[in-house]
């Protein structure tokens, strides 16, 4: 993919996307917000809430993996467009250290974007530094239309 390149679509279009077609995301209210959405990636945020801490005042390592899973799929849809049944084949993540309660972003890159596969790496960091907390690999699956 060009860096010049636009995305299949914004970060506008997806988010009404998600909240037409995942409006159990935001049961407990907003839980992402969607920053940036490009033809190689996006940005994706973690409200952050309190159900997200675990003991230790620590953000969750299953809070981590959902916002893994979402940006990747966020970036998925930029470059594929409105994809509802790609879906998630395997996700692997590393915590590398712990963050401190509040909102974190997620950076999702797209590593190959095949035919029927794609292979997506994200990192995640607390909003306010750039040190990396958790990086994942993510594999999704995409429907043959």
């Amino acid at each position: 993919m060009k860096s010049n390149d636009q995305p299949k679509m914004s970060a506008e279009q997806v988010q009404v996307f998600l909240d037409s077609d995942f409006p159990e995301a935001n049961f407990y209210g907003k839980t992402y917000e969607i920053l940036s959405v490009t033809t190689g990636g996006a940005d994706v945020m973690l409200l952050s809430h309190e159900r997200h801490l675990r003991p230790g005042g620590t953000i969750s390592g299953p809070a981590m993996m959902a916002l893994t899973d979402v940006a990747a799929y966020v970036g998925l849809l930029g470059s594929i467009g409105p994809v509802a049944l790609a879906v998630t084949t395997s996700l692997t993540i590393n915590f590398v250290r712990k963050p401190e309660p509040g909102h974190l972003i997620a950076s999702c890159e797209i590593i190959k974007l095949g035919r029927r596969l794609a292979v997506l790496d994200v990192r995640i960091r607390s909003e306010g530094s750039d040190a990396i907390v958790a990086q994942g690999s993510v594999t999704y699956a995409i429907p043959q239309e």
